[in-house]
């Protein structure tokens, strides 16, 4: 199993969520964050005054999916959050050892 988890703007979270339900993946967590990348943040103007937001807002959405279904998960999250602009996120992939689903104890697949 690997768990995907892609930072992500926030007016992409219903396209990234329709995608993955769409592949019959219908368990996902979502998170409010807030950090910056290459562009180290961006200024913004608020009644004249130019400021700066060091700290982007941003949406972390992470899947736990079997190993086979890597690719085609993660070009749908790609298709679904692409706009070609800096600032579209990131994807990380990560190796998932063990899964278990606390009220019937059971382990891995079967747990997702």
């Amino acid at each position: 199993m690997i768990k995907i988890e892609a930072i992500v703007r926030h007016h992409k979270l219903d396209a990234i969520k329709d995608a993955l339900v769409s592949l019959g993946y219908h368990g996902m967590t979502v998170t409010e964050v807030r950090g910056f990348g290459r562009q180290k943040g961006q200024k913004e103007t608020y009644r004249g005054a130019e400021y700066k937001i060091d700290f982007v807002p941003k949406i972390k959405v992470e899947v736990v999916v079997p190993t086979d279904a890597r690719e085609k998960v993660i070009s749908a999250v790609m298709k679904a959050a692409q706009t070609g602009q800096i600032g579209d996120g990131k994807i990380f992939v990560y190796d998932i050892s063990k899964t278990i689903r606390i009220r019937t104890g059971e382990t891995d697949a079967a747990a997702l």
